[in-house]
């Protein structure tokens, strides 16, 4: 199994393995393992792969599946974090008929991972995401952001303020600049990929590499065919040596070196097609039907959103404003919501996942988030509602989140005075928005946060010695006294119709007590009010003093935009 793949001279010029020129048949990397995939744990970033998972597979492979307790022995990590590794790999992988995707939460350690797939999530550990474009005024940007933390310079890429500076996505790498260095990445690392994947085989007197049907497919965790956003075609299918196979025969394995010169003729197609794409659009002005200038560029006042069949929709730029969509209005299966800046954001979706981005001073509420997760980033005084199987939070800063998940929050990055809560809201289509998305409500681990470094290594900044073994700060708990239900106004009356009456996660019994509390307080007082011996000029100035109060207490909490919403209801 030492061989390494070299390419095959003889299949250079064959026809049959040209890539298609069809824009159907190009080949595209699988956003989901390289943008929620990567785990900042040290033990996993793997200096040389092949070295480490050549060996892992040979010792695991008579197992067939991998359980959590196997692989914290295999790689020496605690078993929080091998359950982690498990947990991430579910929710990011491509097979949605596997036994781990279609486990209950308290059951994907028991089910395990399939070994291959398991493989190629370990190697694709050592990717490092593309860094952002530099700001042509870098100076004037450096001093918004206020120096609160040791770690700022080396740790947060682009904080919320720097973004409003920047005052678009223009300066964020783009979908076409992701995929054309995840594409690069798959392009220097296949043959790699291949041997992990492949199998010996004897032939003429020396051992050789092999890959079977079976073995193949499973590169699409990596890859697929078909347009992006969408089902694309069987990876097999699209592979001359192994379409059109007789389902009820197997197909006879194919030489690993014929498969790795087949991939990267089809790699090198597809960015050249990107370059082909991208190259007028950065040479030339911009224009409204570029989908990677931010639409807060194009015309922020009237445009909000863009969405393409072929990725997530974009909500970026909302400033001071209330924005609803509802699950008809939603075109993709993925949300990114960028930018966007005091103001409360409603997404009565379900989704598959769903990523905040440097935003400030704002309410968002994601409906219901299933397979993948949510990943929130380099957000500031930020109040997120969701209802979801995951959700990571890196690089923010005095946030609040009020949780529904079935797995543990994430929490990585440098983070500050971060705040997590039970679910807190309804909406009439969220129970059924959650089962499509295959959220449970009897299991709500909000309460259980796991942090992780301090550090990303999957970065491409550098790093000042000994700030890589520092852990991320942890969240605190909402105060029982302080938690307050949320109210999602009812814009479209009987349009949407729903089972839901009222919160479907049970709240922790403190959290009841307090409300309790609250309520029972709301009453006296009502009645000591109503009974007091006051003229009419008195009960007068106690309505302004409470008047007063209340209002001060809606801007200190951020309420008011919720206030705003119901305004507008």
């Amino acid at each position: 199994m030492s061989d390494s793949i070299e390419p095959s001279t003889s299949s250079r010029e064959d026809p049959d393995l040209a890539p298609s020129p069809n824009p159907n048949s190009i080949i595209h990397p699988r956003r989901e393992p390289f943008e929620h995939g990567l785990l900042p744990i040290p033990k996993l970033i793997l200096s040389d792969p092949i070295q480490t998972l050549i060996p892992l597979k040979q010792k695991l492979a008579p197992t067939g599946r991998v359980n959590s307790e196997t692989l914290a022995e295999s790689l020496q990590i605690s078993i929080d974090h091998a359950q982690l590794v498990l947990n991430t790999l579910a929710s990011v992988l491509h097979a949605d008929a596997d036994p781990i995707v279609k486990a209950r939460p308290a059951e994907i350690d028991s089910v395990g991972a399939d070994l291959r797939d398991l493989i190629l999530f370990l190697y694709i550990q050592s990717y490092k995401r593309l860094l952002p474009r530099t700001h042509k005024d870098s100076a004037s940007v450096a001093d918004v952001w206020p120096s609160t933390s040791a770690f700022d310079g080396y740790l947060s890429a682009l904080s919320p303020l720097q973004l409003v500076r920047s005052n678009s996505r223009r300066f964020m790498p783009s979908q076409s600049d992701e995929e054309a260095h995840q594409l690069s990445y798959l392009q220097k690392h296949m043959a790699n990929i291949l041997q992990l994947l492949a199998e010996p085989a004897e032939g003429e007197g020396e051992e050789s590499l092999v890959l079977s049907m079976e073995g193949f497919e499973h590169l699409a965790f990596l890859i697929q065919f078909g347009e992006k956003g969408s089902e694309g075609i069987p990876l097999s299918q699209a592979a001359p040596f192994f379409a059109n196979s007789d389902p009820d025969m197997p197909a006879v394995p194919v030489p690993a070196a014929q498969v790795h010169d087949w991939l990267l003729q089809n790699i090198a197609s597809a960015l050249e097609h990107l370059t082909e794409r991208v190259s007028p659009r950065e040479n030339g002005p911009a224009n409204n039907s570029d989908q990677d200038v931010a639409m807060a560029d194009a015309c922020t006042s009237s445009i909000k959103s863009s969405a393409s069949a072929k990725g997530p929709s974009f909500i970026e730029g909302i400033s001071k404003a209330s924005y609803v969509k509802q699950a008809s209005e939603i075109k993709s299966s993925s949300v990114k919501v960028i930018n966007c800046h005091d103001s409360a954001i409603y997404i009565l979706a379900p989704l598959r996942y769903a990523t905040i981005y440097g935003c400030s001073d704002a309410t968002i509420i994601l409906g219901a988030v299933g397979k993948v997760a949510v990943r929130v980033e380099h957000c500031e005084r930020v109040h997120v509602i969701t209802a979801a199987r995951r959700v990571c939070i890196a690089n923010c800063r005095e946030c609040v989140f009020f949780l529904g998940v079935n797995q543990r929050p994430l929490i990585v990055g440098d983070n500050h005075k971060l705040q997590v809560a039970p679910y807190n809201t309804f909406y009439s289509q969220l129970e059924e928005h959650m089962a499509e998305a295959g959220i449970e409500a009897t299991i709500n681990r909000w309460d259980e946060p796991l942090a992780l470094g301090a550090v990303d290594p999957h970065d491409s900044l550098s790093h000042p010695a000994g700030v890589s073994d520092a852990q991320a700060e942890s969240a605190t708990h909402v105060d029982p006294d302080q938690f307050i239900d949320f109210l999602i106004p009812n814009w479209f009356g009987g349009e949407c119709a729903g089972s839901t009456k009222a919160n479907p996660f049970p709240l922790p019994d403190a959290y009841v007590a307090a409300q309790q509390r609250k309520q029972k307080s709301w009453v006296e007082i009502k009645k000591l009010i109503k009974e007091a011996p006051l003229d009419d000029s008195r009960k007068r100035e106690v309505s302004s003093a409470l008047h007063v109060y209340f209002r001060d207490w809606l801007y200190a909490t951020g309420n008011i935009r919720q206030l705003y919403c119901l305004q507008n209801d």
